[in-house]
């Protein structure tokens, strides 16, 4: 998905739009521009505030505008669960998203590009689509033929260096993981305010 100038984006949205933005270079720059905004600028409507956050979330999670409205509307089409919630489960299930929350792989981007190669196991099978949606009790696991690739060389030691989320298991000496539970905004950080996000489809 191209998006654009990076560094400029996540000065507009916030630095969790981009891993690589998160510096302290970076925060300071983006601090210097936000002050300029303010004087330059009058108070933003409400209708702005939704449209940021949802370019915020969907730029996270590395979504085309089509591909992240459809997640809205299954969101706002299940009626046993809350919208905000049953959104954050969807975007946080998907494949790519586990393998960067598995932290093998260092950025969401990095994920896609590793599951597209054909370096990740869903179950028995070798999936190539970034987008699965995972479920409760699946195996997720670095195909055999991919554990000498240069991405995983010296991953058990790395794989310290990074928290785990409590929904997710993983085992760095083979390589080999699973789904525990589903995601809560209390287990997984929210990318941002989501229910800005389903009131700007909803208005």
């Amino acid at each position: 998905m191209k998006t654009g100038p990076r560094y400029k984006i996540a000065k507009r949205l916030g630095a969790t739009v981009f891993e690589k933005a998160q510096t302290q270079k970076f925060a300071i720059s983006a601090e210097r521009t936000a002050k300029n905004k303010k004087r330059g600028r009058g108070r933003q409507s409400e209708y702005g505030k939704q449209m940021l956050e949802k370019q915020k979330v969907r730029i996270t999670y590395g979504l085309p505008e089509r591909q992240f409205r459809n997640y809205v509307n299954k969101a706002l089409a299940v009626k046993s669960s809350k919208p905000t919630d049953r959104l954050h489960e969807l975007l946080e299930m998907r494949l790519d998203n586990v393998v960067w929350r598995l932290g093998l792989a260092s950025t969401r981007r990095a994920a896609r590009q590793m599951v597209a190669h054909g370096h990740v196991m869903v179950g028995t099978k070798k999936s190539r689509v970034p987008s699965q949606a995972l479920s409760v009790g699946d195996k997720i696991a670095v195909r055999d033929g991919s554990k000498s690739h240069g991405s995983f060389v010296g991953f058990a030691e790395r794989f310290n260096e990074r928290p785990l989320p409590s929904w997710l298991s993983w085992n760095p000496s083979n390589m080999e993981g699973s789904v525990l539970e589903r995601p809560t905004t209390a287990s997984a950080d929210v990318a941002g305010d989501l229910v800005s996000v389903l009131s700007f489809y909803t208005r």
